[in-house]
């Protein structure tokens, strides 16, 4: 396919038809260079936009420089020219997938027939998308973290390679917003640029060294708030404007930065410097994407503004230009860019909107935040790419915005009309450029939009780059290499050990009242390295041990209580490694193993270096209001929770928990069942075994009953026979009637006599199959209430009284740690493992 040198955003789209129409929507990248501005709700297909517009700047040689709050610009990397579904598996999200109800690799598949679809539907061969991927360079960088590269902020605090004589005004602007950033980073929020005693001391130390072409640190400038290099700030001098005291309490702030672990991702990796952004060696355009998702509000606004203030450094040392020399994108402008507020990035974004065009550097500003936006400050941009909003309050103040933003206004009616009737994927672009604005649906991206990638899946990402692997840090699940006698090095004052400008051989000394500990190394330096889960191809070519100060608090608690037979003692024990510098703890977020004070050391080992004791460790009226707030939480939390079962008459032990307890309980209720089991079937078998005694004895009786029966029956029938013989014979007899009636009547209460011996057995095994049956039913309802019985647990907390909560430890512990170094790489990790 062929653009002719424009960008193939998509199709026009025919409002009346409702369809998309075979007129291709071709965009004139030079058109960029008077920025773009991207307005659309979540899900209205924006981001599908803007990759559409950055893949057609990688196919044309355009460098992108892309600030990413969300994740969803890493996208940019996911080019799969094969449309195998294995390149689509392992970025589907598992979640979605299995709750669809599908395998991943049903799913790739689906995936991967739905972009060959897409793709094929809009044109779009799978030549042009390997195209894409080898027209570029495409990484993603991760400020403050190595999950992806890092990038090195100090390179923003070198002396700006311009004319100090020339450029004082640019200069100055970027001082006050580098100055800004740096505060905020701290938490001095809001302040004012020319009333802050902070903000004028350090853009006066920034000032004095780069109008000399000198850089600067942050080390160095921690030691310039303490000495600086002026005497007087105005007509008063230094120590008159900015107290010394103050002075201090600055520099530890900024000190605390420094030395945080935390912060060592800032001052390594790739040197925020803008023109290696640009092209690589090959002469190909970089595509880089500077991932902020895992950073909070101040880191960002920290990155953004030293960002804009080095692409505004870079783009003032380049020649004019009328064409498109490269993109600064922003994916998400709400907050940096708002109609009040003045935040450190809204001054500079400002300044770029104005001045980039004149040397070919394009913006493009998206948002899904149309109401807090200054449509004023967006006056220079050119191009408004308008999707489907969610409420008419949004559309409103786009359409007042764009009234005040366009040059010439705008025909409101008819944007309202064409705006109201946006869908997805359907966006309204006013380009002044072009006579009128033109809907039209954006084309299918080459690249697959896999949505948000977290931090965890960029290393991974960051394998599909093209760029040199060597300039990327590779993951390995090699562990390092440890030898158990790995020996530790003295630091000479040549070496250039990052902890090395921080730290000392001396330890230095506390504030008398605030007692000091020394924590016992307990790890060798391999063991040391295991147990951080260090990762590394190669063995450390060098190490070093140092103490650091660390807050070090322990309480012993007994737990008396007669009535439960309770007397138990417990330990709180917590290690904060930077607390607040004013006091405020958390303390349950820092519970560790309780420690036995037997295995404190007395000193440091020798050749080890401190580093220095920073607020509040070093403050005793701070340390003496923690360790009251201290005492007075494990008061609070010091309780402990017995169980009871009152129908079992047990108790807990204080180690036991519930579900074990309850299991104590279940055992002993089946005792109980098993005995009551016994004693019920005992009741009822006694009952049934006198009915089968008297079964027998009607049996018994049955039996002679019938044997009487048997008898009677053949003695009358004999008085018969003999009486019919006599009638025959011509004898009559009336004897022989009567005694022919008698046998009668005794063969009939012989038969009565039986019949009511076999009532009798009936009716007592009917009696026993009823017991049998209340005998079952009887267990059954004992076992029923024991079972309900065992889940009626009562809980019973203790509380510790506060005589019985004593102090055990509290103050400054040092505690060892390992520096590790592998060329340009160093770790640190504890020489210190909690039982």
């Amino acid at each position: 396919m062929d653009t002719f040198g424009k960008f193939y955003l998509g199709r026009v789209y025919d409002p009346e038809k409702g369809k998309v129409t075979d007129q291709l929507l071709l965009y004139d990248p030079a058109d960029l260079t008077t920025h773009a501005v991207v307005v659309g709700m979540t899900g209205s297909g924006k981001t599908g936009l803007c990759i559409d517009l950055l893949e057609e700047a990688a196919l044309n040689g355009i460098p992108a420089l892309m600030l990413d709050p969300k994740g969803d610009m890493t996208n940019t990397l996911l080019h799969f020219p094969d449309l195998s579904p294995q390149d689509f598996a392992p970025w589907l999200d598992a979640d979605v997938v299995r709750r669809a109800g599908k395998t991943i690799q049903q799913a790739a598949e689906e995936t991967a027939a739905t972009w060959k679809k897409g793709l094929a539907d809009w044109g779009i061969e799978p030549e042009r998308v390997k195209k894409l991927r080898d027209a570029a360079h495409f990484t993603v960088f991760t400020p403050g973290s190595t999950a992806g590269i890092p990038v090195n902020i100090l390179a923003s605090l070198k002396a700006p390679q311009l004319s100090w004589e020339e450029n004082q005004e640019t200069i100055r602007e970027r001082i006050n917003g580098t100055v800004t950033a740096l505060l905020g980073l701290v938490g001095l929020q809001n302040i004012d640029p020319v009333r802050s005693p902070e903000h004028i001391l350090l853009s006066n130390i920034f000032e004095n060294a780069w109008a000399k072409g000198m850089d600067l640190d942050l080390g160095e400038i921690i030691l310039q708030i303490q000495s600086p290099p002026f005497t007087k700030l105005g007509v008063f001098d230094v120590n008159t404007f900015f107290p010394e005291k103050d002075r201090l309490s600055l520099a530890m702030l900024l000190n605390n930065i420094l030395a945080a672990p935390s912060f060592q991702p800032w001052i390594q990796g790739q040197p925020l410097d803008i023109e290696q952004f640009m092209f690589a060696e090959d002469g190909r355009p970089k595509h880089s994407v500077f991932y902020l998702a895992h950073l909070n509000e101040y880191e960002r606004m920290f990155f953004v503004t030293l960002f804009y203030s080095a692409v505004e450094t870079w783009m003032r040392s380049q020649s004019g230009s009328n064409t498109l020399r490269a993109i600064v994108y922003f994916d998400e402008i709400y907050g940096y860019l708002p109609p009040v507020a003045n935040p450190p990035s809204k001054t500079i974004i400002l300044r770029m909107l104005k001045q980039s065009r004149a040397f070919g550097v394009g913006q493009v500003l998206v948002t899904q935040n149309p109401v807090d936006i200054d449509y004023k400050g967006l006056s220079n941009a050119g191009t408004w790419c308008i999707g489907k909003l969610q409420t008419d309050q949004d559309k409103q103040r786009l359409l007042d915005g764009l009234e005040s933003a366009i040059t010439g206004g705008s025909n409101r009616a008819n944007l309202d009309r064409l705006i109201s009737a946006l869908g997805k994927r359907v966006f309204l672009m006013q380009n002044v450029h072009e006579k009128q604005p033109v809907l039209f649906q954006t084309r299918w991206a080459m690249n697959y939009l896999a949505g948000p990638i977290t931090r965890l899946q960029i290393p991974k990402l960051n394998k599909l780059s093209t760029l040199s692997t060597q300039t990327i840090p590779q993951e390995s699940s090699a562990v390092l290499p440890t030898k158990s006698n790995t020996t530790l090095t003295p630091i000479s004052a040549g070496e250039n050990l990052t902890a090395v400008s921080r730290t000392s051989t001396t330890r230095p000394a506390l504030p008398q009242g605030i007692e000091e500990y020394v924590l016992p190394i307990n790890l060798n330096l391999s063991q040391a390295l295991r147990y951080s889960q260090i990762i590394s191809t190669s063995e450390p070519s060098e190490s070093h041990l140092f103490y650091r100060p660390v807050l070090l608090s322990q309480a012993v608690i007994r737990f008396i209580n007669r009535k439960y037979f309770l007397d138990y003692e417990g330990r709180k024990t917590v290690i904060i490694q930077t607390p607040d510098r004013h006091g405020f703890i958390h303390w349950e977020e820092y519970l560790v193993p309780a420690i036995e004070i037997r295995q404190l050391a007395n000193n440091g080992e020798p050749q080890a270096r401190f580093y220095p004791v920073e607020a509040p460790l070093n403050d005793l009226k701070i340390l003496q209001m923690m360790k009251k707030d201290f005492l007075d939480w494990v008061y609070h939390n010091a309780q402990i929770t017995l169980y009871y079962h009152e129908a079992l008459k047990l108790y807990s032990t204080i180690t036991e928990s519930k579900d074990e307890f309850l299991n104590r309980c279940n055992l002993a209720a089946q005792k109980v069942i098993e005995a009551e089991s016994k004693k019920i079937a005992a009741t009822f078998d006694k009952k049934i075994s006198d009915l089968q005694l008297k079964i027998s004895r009607e049996e018994r009786e049955l039996e002679m009953d019938q044997e009487e029966l048997s008898q009677r029956r053949m003695e009358e029938y004999g008085t018969h026979a003999e009486n019919i013989l006599g009638l025959l014979g011509g004898r009559r007899s009336s004897r022989r009637v009567t005694t022919s009636l008698s046998k009668h009547r005794l063969t009939t209460k012989a038969k009565a006599d039986v019949e009511e011996s076999q009532k009798a057995i009936a009716e007592y095994k009917q009696q026993i199959a009823r017991l049998e049956i209340e005998k079952n039913q009887a267990i059954e309802d004992m076992k029923q209430k024991w079972i309900e019985a065992t889940k009626s647990i009562i809980e019973m907390p203790i509380q510790a009284q506060k005589k019985d909560i004593q102090l055990e430890l509290f103050g400054v512990a040092w505690m060892p740690m390992y520096i590790v170094r592998w060329g340009d790489r160093e770790e640190e990790v504890a020489a210190f493992k909690m039982n």
